[in-house]
This record gives structure tokens, sequence and C-alpha cells, in this order.
């Protein structure tokens, strides 16, 4: 199969061709239908987080069951799923506490003494796996726990945003901060991620929604995901208008770019007694600093990955929400691309410009 491999941070990925195995006990091989290029992948790409090397990048995407392993009993051949990243075991302590999200069995891998999942087709030497997933790829082979099957009148592009960047947004919103309606909410980041958050606190309920980007283009987008205020961070210091506008600061934030600036900024525009939470990958080894008085204010600070998802369940409402109008997807689409242009495509998230480019597979 043709995929695109990550050999070396801060290179090209290169596209070319993977064996894939065949589907082992619980195994589900998926054809990709569309891979979203999710600011994930260029954290890992640029080396700001660490993987092993060579991998095949890519996690946020959507395609039809191709084939199953033993002990398959979820999904079937034909069948639409999308995937996450956060494949889940179900019994250990975080899958039986109901935080599924923080799971990190080894069990959904392949042991070292068996066959890999990828490899290189001429040396026979692995290919990394990606985060559970490696959507870059026309294939993925699966562990049954890292899929969500969803109703086949979905479009599979569209589905694809489901699989990171609209469950971490509105995850974060809804399970992890749980704003409640009237409550008022700042979102730093117009991104997938960001605008998915604004999204969510609409669909919360929230009573003002106060979106913070540097590109008026992205601010302007971000209307039409639910904001009711914008603030242009190059133009004025974020926290003092967020302060103004809400005269002391907002219930809630949202931190959805990963930069140490906008995550202390996200902690100093709260109200007394409120709660930020941090959504961006913070690159590794950066510290950010917080006023420490502050906190007799009972402001809180908190980190949210992928949404605090419980994905089997959200993943299905999600796409009721886009069918029924909810979720305002096609509006987070800036393009479609093919896989040859994925290089492309993780330039575009360097500049800022886009809030997602969605790879579609023949």
């Amino acid at each position: 199969m043709k995929a695109a491999v990550l050999y070396e941070t801060n290179k090209p990925l290169v596209i070319e061709d993977v064996a894939v195995s065949k589907p082992g006990p619980r195994e589900v091989l998926v054809r990709t239908a569309a891979a979203g290029v999710c600011h994930s992948d260029l954290h890992f790409a640029d080396g700001s987080y660490p993987y092993p090397l060579p991998a095949i990048l890519g996690h946020e995407s959507a395609g039809v069951v191709e084939a199953v392993g033993d002990m398959v009993t979820y999904v079937k051949p034909g069948d639409h799923v999308i995937t996450c990243l956060s494949a889940f075991c179900g019994h250990c302590e975080h899958c039986l506490t109901g935080h599924m999200s923080l799971c990190e069995s080894p069990e959904l891998h392949r042991g070292a003494e068996d066959e890999p999942r990828l490899a290189d087709p001429k040396a026979g030497t692995p290919v990394h796996q990606f985060l559970n997933l490696s959507s870059y790829a026309e294939y993925m082979l699966l562990h049954e726990h890292a899929i969500a099957k969803i109703r086949p009148d979905m479009p599979l592009d569209v589905a694809a945003l489901i699989g990171c960047g609209v469950t971490t947004g509105v995850g974060a919103v809804i399970h992890t901060a749980k704003v409640q309606p009237g409550e008022t909410v700042a979102v730093i980041g117009c991104g997938g991620i960001g605008l998915s958050a604004i999204n969510g606190a609409a669909i919360a309920g929230a009573g003002r929604i106060i979106a913070i980007d540097m590109v008026p283009s992205k601010l302007e987008l971000a209307k039409k995901f639910g904001a009711t205020d914008v603030v242009n961070a190059k133009e004025v210091d974020p926290v003092l208008a967020v302060q103004e506008m809400t005269k002391g600061g907002v219930h809630y934030s949202f931190e959805a770019i990963g930069l140490k600036v906008s995550a202390e900024q996200s902690f100093r525009m709260l109200r007394s007694g409120g709660t930020a939470t941090i959504i961006g990958m913070i690159p590794v080894g950066v510290n950010i600093e917080l006023h420490g008085a502050e906190f007799l204010a009972e402001r809180k600070i908190q980190g949210s990955r992928m949404g605090s998802n419980r994905f089997r369940v959200d993943m299905p409402r999600f796409v009721d929400f886009y069918l029924s109008g909810k979720l305002h997807l096609d509006d987070m689409i800036s393009r479609r691309i093919k896989l040859e242009d994925v290089n492309e495509g993780l330039q575009a998230l360097k500049t800022g410009e886009v809030a997602r480019s969605v790879i579609v597979f023949d």
C-alpha cells in the first residue's frame, strides 16, 4: 500500500510502498477513506514530541472495514468507522473508572516477537505505527478498540474530523470542563480544535463565547461555529480585552494552540473560581509560569487528553449532531488534498492560515 513515511524529523514525509500484515485476533483492516492533517502530526514531524522512526503519521481518519481477524464481534466488512487514538483495553483502572481516554495498555499492540503490523516490504524491518493508527496510508491495521462504528449516510471525508479535532475540542468543553448553560467561555486559537471547542460551547449553551486568534479570517470563521465575540490578539492584549468584555474574566478558558504564552494567558483571563483547560500540546521541556497569589481566588488550570472522551459513545452522537446541523464541520475543511500533497498540508499548518486540510483517498 502507499503511505507517507517519516524517516527524520524536520524532513518531508516520503510517499512509498509499505507492507501491511493480515488481521490477527481482535484486529481490523480498514481501507482509509479520509485523513485530516492535524497540528498534532506536525508536533511529531518537527520533533517537538519524540517518537520512534520510521513511522507513518496520521491519526484523524475514517474509512471502511475491509477484513476482520478472529474474535472480532464489533464490526464486519463494509462497516463505516471513525478511528481514535484513544484505544482502550476495557479492564485497566482508567477504563474501569470511566477514564478510557487515559488507557495505555500494551495489549493493544502486537508483541515484539510477532510480525509487525507495518513493515518495509524490501528489508522486512518494522515501520512504527503512530498512536495506534497511522492513517497517512491507504489501509490501517487496528485493534478493534481503536474504532467507532457510524451510520453509513455520514460523509467519510467529514467524519474523519471527528476522529481527533472535533472529539478533542467538543469533549474538552463538555466532558473535561463541564461547561453549563449561561456561563462565559474564551477559546484561544481558532484552528480545528479551537473551532470545535467553540462549537461545543455553543451546544452546551454557553452565554458568551469569545474567540481569540491573530488571523482575521479565522476569527470570521469562528462566528459560524458559535462565537459571540472575537478578539484579535495581534492588535490588543487578549487578557485585558476578555477581562473588560466580561467585567472580570470568564468562567472557562480553553487554550487550543500549545504555547507557553497562550497557556499563561488562559489562566490570567479567568474570573475568580474560573477554570483554564489546556488542550494544545505544549512542547516537551517547556514550562509555564503562573502567579501563585491568583490561586487564592480559586482559579484552576487543568489538562485535557482527547476531550476526556468515551469515543464509542461520543462519535456516533457527533455524527448525529452534524447531520442535524448542530456541528458545522463543512466550514472546518479548508481544502481536500491527495496523499501526495501531505507535506504541503503540514506546511500550511505552520502558517496558521487553514483550519483543516483533509487527505481524500480514491
